[in-house]
């Protein structure tokens, strides 16, 4: 069996996260790694093209982060144990393109998300983040089914 150095738990925050983040518990005692939390918060205006704004709602934007941040390292304390290696982190842009560069440059054995139960229809009609991340990944995934 592989054995898991790196492991990626890409959050959003609802109420799954205790889970994805048991499910890397368990993973990372077994195999004494790392858990990286990530969260891809939304991009600076300037990427999709629109001026930033006055220097009020760049403030305003900056302690947003700030807060989000705040809140990954309180799920790590919180969710995993202090005998586990791990780190939160948190970065802007497109969700699934973010995930998968950070996984790359982190050198991840193993990414795990959560992804909601949606009809046929649904998925046909939008696909999840989950789903793309399966297409496009060329590591391990794990998914965790996500109780709405």
């Amino acid at each position: 069996m592989k054995e898991f150095k790196n492991i990626l738990v890409a959050v959003d925050f609802n109420d799954a996260v205790g889970d994805l983040l048991g499910y890397a518990e368990s993973l990372a005692e077994k195999f004494g790694a790392k858990v990286w939390v990530l969260h891809v918060a939304e991009p600076d205006p300037d990427f999709v093209g629109y001026e930033p704004g006055p220097q009020y709602i760049r403030d305003f934007k900056a302690e947003e982060f700030r807060e989000e941040h705040r809140n990954l390292q309180m799920y790590c304390d919180t969710f995993l144990s202090e005998n586990i290696e791990k780190e939160a982190l948190l970065i802007q842009g497109s969700t699934v393109e973010a995930v998968l560069e950070e996984a790359q440059k982190l050198k991840s054995d193993l990414l795990i998300v959560g992804t909601h139960k949606h009809s046929f229809l649904h998925n046909l009609l939008q696909e999840s983040v989950s789903l793309e991340l399966l297409k496009k990944a060329s590591f391990p995934l794990l998914t965790i089914p996500i109780e709405e």
